[in-house]
């Protein structure tokens, strides 16, 4: 069965889910700002279910899916399960055919650009947004061993956060091997509608940390951490590398996970008043809500609830570079909610929300495992 059969099979078996009850519109963060119900989940299917139907499909078509954050807060709504992510990934590779030769040319740039590290390092240098601290320490006494995955954005502006990373898991006994820069996730090209780039990357990644021993694969990016999740999806049963996909999905756990059941009562932490920003990957794509905030509330630190803490930032990933104007306004409206009880830093989970607010603010604004190397 060809492969356009086999996405149409899977996109017609997500959209029979749908029951068109409108409760994703609540938690929409283009409709709260547009008022449109075409910019809108249950609009969107609507737009996909008729281009893959074979009717008409346009350049407006093209736009309302752009202007989807696929920040996934429509499935955590949705109480018909309905998988919007991978259905707006289905149809937004269909449609891809009618996007204009220029933007095409952009998208592809820029995708090299960013997963590029030789070429992303001279700008991340300029605007790295803050310094390593120190020599890395080396475990004491050994009880283990992880793969933590670098990342190819993450490893250029902000290399500080696995460094912490690294030195809080020697404190709590475990050696660290990390990914080097070039092995991207293949998150930015999958979001692209590049599939067959990011299908390279992943089967190069499956192959390569299958040979590395290690009990546990550790994403710090909850971006990145949720692409790798993902894995299993974009393979068939059958295709061989659906099982070594799935290997890889049970190892892999955010830094959160691998923290929520340790000791941490060793670690130097920084005592601030903190808000917490949690990244859409995190509470509705890996499905983790809270479990960073229930860390943080047992090593003591105090925290009001955030208003809309469940809609984005307006990061998602390259998101700001294409859409500067609605991701600009979410910005701003998240920035308003995180500092209205002054916090001193504001702390979240994923360096594209990091990246992204730190461009509206001046309070500094850290990866919530910087609080734990102090």
């Amino acid at each position: 069965m060809r492969t356009i059969d086999i996405q149409n099979l899977k996109a017609n078996d997500i959209i029979r889910k749908c029951v068109h009850c409108g409760f994703c519109l609540a938690t929409c963060p283009t409709y709260q700002l547009l008022g449109d119900e075409l910019d809108s989940p249950r609009g969107r299917i609507y737009l996909i279910k008729s281009a893959l139907e074979n009717h008409h499909f346009s350049k407006q078509s093209i736009i309302r899916l752009d202007r989807c954050l696929t920040c996934r807060s429509c499935e955590t709504t949705c109480p018909s399960g309905v998988e919007y992510g991978q259905l707006v990934n289905i149809g937004r590779e269909f449609v891809e055919q009618k996007r204009p030769f220029w933007q095409k040319v952009s998208r592809y740039f820029i995708r090299q650009f960013l997963t590029t590290p030789i070429l992303f390092n001279p700008i991340g240098f300029i605007f790295r947004h803050s310094k390593i601290k120190g020599k890395p320490i080396k475990p004491i006494v050994k009880i283990g061993k992880v793969l933590l995955l670098g990342g190819c954005v993450q490893s250029v502006l902000a290399p500080n956060i696995n460094h912490s990373i690294k030195n809080i898991l020697a404190k709590l006994g475990y050696e660290t091997v990390e990914t080097p820069q070039k092995q991207c996730c293949g998150a930015i090209d999958q979001h692209l509608s590049a599939s067959h780039d990011a299908l390279a990357k992943i089967k190069r990644n499956i192959d390569t940390w299958l040979k590395i021993e290690s009990e546990v694969i550790i994403s710090s990016a909850s971006g990145c951490g949720l692409m790798v999740k993902d894995y299993v999806s974009m393979f068939e049963v059958l295709d061989p590398y659906y099982q070594k996909a799935q290997l890889i999905v049970n190892k892999t756990k955010d830094i959160a996970e691998f923290l929520s059941d340790k000791d941490l009562s060793q670690l130097n932490l920084e005592k601030v008043n903190i808000s917490y920003h949690e990244p859409c990957t995190l509470q509705h794509g890996q499905q983790l809500g809270g479990l960073v905030d229930s860390i943080l509330n047992l090593l003591g630190y105090q925290q009001t609830p955030i208003v809309d803490s469940h809609l984005c930032c307006g990061s998602a990933g390259t998101y700001s570079i294409f859409q500067p104007k609605l991701s600009q306004q979410l910005k701003i409206n998240k920035l308003q909610n995180l500092q209205s009880d002054n916090p001193e830093v504001i702390v979240t989970a994923n360096i594209g929300c990091l990246i992204h607010l730190q461009k509206g603010t001046k309070i500094p604004i850290k990866h919530w495992v910087e609080l734990l190397d102090n």
